[in-house]
């Protein structure tokens, strides 16, 4: 497994920060390579992504979320990844939000890119356009405030 970790800090409330995260069918506004993302229940979304013109469809399952602390998911078939994102109080306007990535790279193209840092990169620019994005808009385009409690081992 590879990992990936890069925050980055945005010029609005933490609630706001948080409430758009949630709004997983924005994704492909801001994230490279996310062609799109379907939310099919409260915890389960579907992606399609294309990533060094390989193009893969995945399930993800969100297995913690709770309101402007932090949201957590893993696959649950094809991509092997799981990462979590959390939300930091800076201040009354400003927060920082931290995304921490664990995936598998397939295949000798996934492997090289991981090698050459394409991942880093990649979660590094889409966080910069999270922050530009959010603080262009100046509020959120949707809320889900429910709670999903970490599964107990």
């Amino acid at each position: 497994m590879s990992g990936v970790i890069e925050h980055v800090d945005v010029d609005v409330p933490v609630r706001t920060a948080y409430d758009q995260w949630t709004q997983f069918e924005e994704f492909p506004h801001f994230m490279e390579g996310v062609e799109e993302v379907r939310q099919l229940s409260d915890k389960m979304t579907h992606w399609t992504v294309e990533i060094a013109g390989i193009k893969r469809e995945f399930d993800a399952e969100i297995t913690e979320q709770l309101p402007d602390e932090r949201i957590a998911w893993r696959s649950t078939g094809g991509t092997t990844h799981a990462g979590v994102v959390t939300f930091h109080r800076l201040d009354e306007n400003s927060s920082r939000v931290s995304l921490q990535l664990e995936f598998d790279p397939h295949g000798v193209v996934e492997q090289a890119g991981d090698k050459l840092g394409v991942v880093d990169r990649r979660a590094k620019g889409d966080l910069q356009r999270f922050k530009q994005f959010i603080e262009r808009r100046g509020q959120e385009t949707g809320a889900w405030r429910g709670s999903i409690e970490r599964p107990v081992p």
